[in-house]
């Protein structure tokens, strides 16, 4: 498993739409799994740490689109402490639609497409037909396959949740 070294650069518009207001500030230590950002508003998605470490500053960082952005840099103390809960394995079929929403959501999860949507607001949507999309583009292609392989079992299982949660759209 390689594991990231050095100061990690967390910028707070990882995604489309609102950007996300830092929850820490410099000189806090902050663990693996942690919100170090909160969505700016609905269409917006948390920032959840990578690593343990020590906030080093909250300023502009260019991005890949030439963009400053307020990012937060952390320096990782390589020890990978995380809050408690991360990797929970929770059942689906005894959760609510509301209880899977806020999870994905207070999790910052969003698509892996060029626009990194959030995730929970297409939990908001009415479904007729749910499509799985295992063929993203370069360079996540191959580890769409990968999971594919290794992790059938776990993705017909959410595939099926998220049918249930969307109230049994008609076709897969």
């Amino acid at each position: 498993v390689l594991m990231p070294k050095g100061d990690l650069v967390y910028p707070m518009s990882q995604h489309i739409g609102a950007p996300a207001k830092p929850l820490v500030a410099k000189g806090d230590h902050i663990l693996a799994g942690q919100k170090i950002g909160e969505a700016g508003g609905f269409i917006s998605a948390n920032v959840i740490a990578s690593v343990s470490g020590t906030v080093k500053a909250i300023e502009p960082r260019r991005m890949a689109n030439g963009a400053m952005v307020p990012s937060i840099i952390v320096e990782n103390d390589g020890e990978y402490k995380t809050i408690e809960g991360v990797g929970e394995d929770r059942d689906p079929s005894g959760l609510s639609k509301e209880e899977i929403r806020s999870i994905v959501k207070e999790a910052g999860i969003v698509g892996l497409g060029g626009a990194g949507f959030p995730t929970h607001v297409k939990l908001d949507a009415k479904a007729e037909c749910l499509i799985v999309n295992a063929a993203e583009c370069e360079p996540l292609i191959e580890t769409d396959k990968y999971l594919c392989r290794t992790c059938a079992p776990q993705i017909i299982q959410a595939v099926l949740a998220v049918k249930e949660h969307l109230q049994g759209a008609l076709h897969l």
